[in-house]
């Protein structure tokens, strides 16, 4: 596996899957995310683990979409776990991850929430 730059703040990570989104690297994007990390996407659906999560961004990023960084809400930090939030310009409602820091003082995500809808009645 290549050697990326590592989230030193967790802030660093939504700048870094800008980064690699728009590079079309979906093992980059995997790398921001702790081996057993869940993903709840595509909607209504979770993906777990590192390499799922590797291959559900293959798939979405053969279609070359182009991602813009988002203003973040001000991160909440507690005892090394964080909860990082963008208000999305695509419409959908929020964006919340929560990250964990690692023993070398990295950021990774553990939990990633990309979208919020309100559920239909």
């Amino acid at each position: 596996m290549p050697e990326y730059e590592k989230a030193m703040r967790p802030e660093d990570i939504t700048r870094l899957f800008v980064e690699r989104s728009n590079a079309g690297d979906a093992a980059g994007v995997a790398a921001l995310y702790e081996q057993d990390a869940v993903l709840a996407y595509p909607p209504g659906e979770r993906t777990v683990g590192r390499e799922a999560i590797r291959a559900l961004w293959e798939k979405v990023l053969a279609n070359r979409p182009r991602f813009a960084p988002e203003p973040p809400l001000p991160t909440l930090v507690s005892d090394g776990i964080a909860l990082t939030a963008t208000p999305p310009r695509d419409g959908a409602g929020a964006r919340a991850q929560v990250a964990r820091r690692q023993p070398d003082g990295s950021w990774l995500r553990l939990l990633d929430q990309p979208e919020f809808v309100t559920p239909a009645r």
